[in-house]
């Protein structure tokens, strides 16, 4: 795992973690990360830390069981991360939108194996029929 820093488009919030890209990425066909674009990377909860500004949620909070918060930058929108805890995906977890990482190479990002979720049909450990739209 390496240290990695990330931002919204205006700079008002930045977080940092420890993030393993060549571990493999998301990509999701739910309504939300349609809309949303994302594209996501697990990073490690113990080392994640927003290292300036606050973000605001959508969702819970993200900490108690069974919850999900989608974290979002309130002076430009950007989505940054998710954080909760759902068991069935081993508990805790962050994970943060690759699209907002500012210390990644390009070439990093094209190798970073995408794994398809069909979180629209709640099919969430199976790839979805068609991805080319994502």
């Amino acid at each position: 795992m390496t240290l990695h820093h990330g931002s919204c488009h205006c700079g008002a919030v930045a977080y940092e973690a420890d993030i393993d890209l060549a571990a493999g990425t998301s990509r999701c066909n739910c309504t939300y990360c349609r809309k949303t674009r994302n594209w996501g990377v697990r990073a490690d909860p113990a080392t994640f830390r927003v290292t300036r500004g606050q973000p605001a949620a959508y969702g819970t909070d993200g900490t108690a069981a069974y919850e999900a918060a989608n974290l979002f930058c309130p002076a430009c929108g950007v989505r940054l991360f998710a954080r909760g805890n759902i068991p069935e995906m081993g508990g805790l977890f962050v994970t943060v939108a690759v699209a907002t990482l500012d210390d990644v190479p390009v070439e990093e990002l094209i190798a970073a194996p995408v794994t398809w979720c069909d979180g629209l049909h709640d099919n969430w450990w199976n790839p979805p029929d068609e991805v080319r739209h994502l």
